[in-house]
């Protein structure tokens, strides 16, 4: 069993920066892919990161693609994504969530543990 723990939202202003930490427990971490999603209010949860077992292969979804970029520390056993010029319409709670795979999975279907998420809030 993999738990996920998040931190580092919180409130912040248009253009300000944020970087979210997904805590891992377990020894597999540094063999499975990781990714960040997002759900706002009313939506649907969405894809916003993903990296594969090794931090050497990244995607984004198109609207953070050059603002956003995750990255991990398998000794930490930590995924990371680092939010620059933040805009109103990021606000969301933001989780991390797992997969039993090496590879890269853009789809929430296909990651097989969550977090709890942490809240960001941009206000404009």
């Amino acid at each position: 069993q993999v738990q996920l723990v998040e931190s580092g939202g919180g409130l912040v202003q248009a253009g300000d920066s944020l970087r979210l930490s997904c805590a891992a427990s377990g020894r597999t971490f540094s063999s499975r892919a990781m990714g960040w999603f997002r759900q706002a209010p009313g939506k649907e949860r969405e894809f916003v990161a993903t990296i594969n077992w090794s931090g050497g292969s990244t995607s984004y979804a198109d609207s953070v693609k050059g603002r956003f970029t995750i990255s991990r520390d398998n000794a930490k056993n930590t995924v990371y994504l680092q939010m620059n010029s933040l805009k109103p319409e990021d606000t969301g709670v933001y989780s991390c969530a797992g997969r039993r795979y090496s590879t890269m999975w853009v789809g929430p279907g296909g990651y097989d543990y969550w977090g709890q998420g942490t809240q960001v809030t941009v206000s404009s």
